[in-house]
């Protein structure tokens, strides 16, 4: 049994495949997602993505977003998804460092809780993406 799993960002479909199962991480939790899976449908939260197919395991960082599991097809939809299996491990901890180094600075200034929010995202979605490559290898 398989499912389709389709990951959909602003820019591309980053993913569409059939899969044995994937992992998701929402706000309530991560959810390992199989087939024949009760409909749902739950909030994404910055972090690793686990999805395996064709005998094997990647990981994606995804971003915030929206999951939807119906009948056999889980549609993610996501601010940023990124394979970071190719991605180069000193670029991902710099973008670690400036993304904490943005955050620190705007909890210090007079920014809207909205705005503090999106770059605790990004500094998120930095983490997952350091994760997800660990993960990988």
């Amino acid at each position: 049994m398989s499912l389709v799993l389709e990951i959909v960002t602003p820019d591309s479909i980053a993913f569409s495949k059939e899969v044995k199962s994937v992992v998701v991480p929402t706000l309530n939790g991560k959810i390992d997602i199989l087939s024949k899976h009760i409909p749902i449908i739950d909030r994404v939260i910055p972090g690793d993505l686990k999805i395996e197919h064709d005998g094997e395991i990647n990981y994606l960082a995804i971003g915030s977003g929206f999951v939807e599991v119906y009948g056999d097809k889980v549609s993610i939809i996501t601010d940023q998804a990124i394979d970071v299996s190719e991605e180069d491990e000193s670029a991902i901890d710099e973008a670690i460092q400036k993304a904490k180094k943005s955050l620190e600075e705007g909890k210090k200034s007079n920014l809207e809780r909205a705005q503090i929010e999106q770059l605790e995202a990004v500094a998120r979605f930095e983490m997952a993406k350091k994760i997800a490559r660990k993960k990988s290898l």
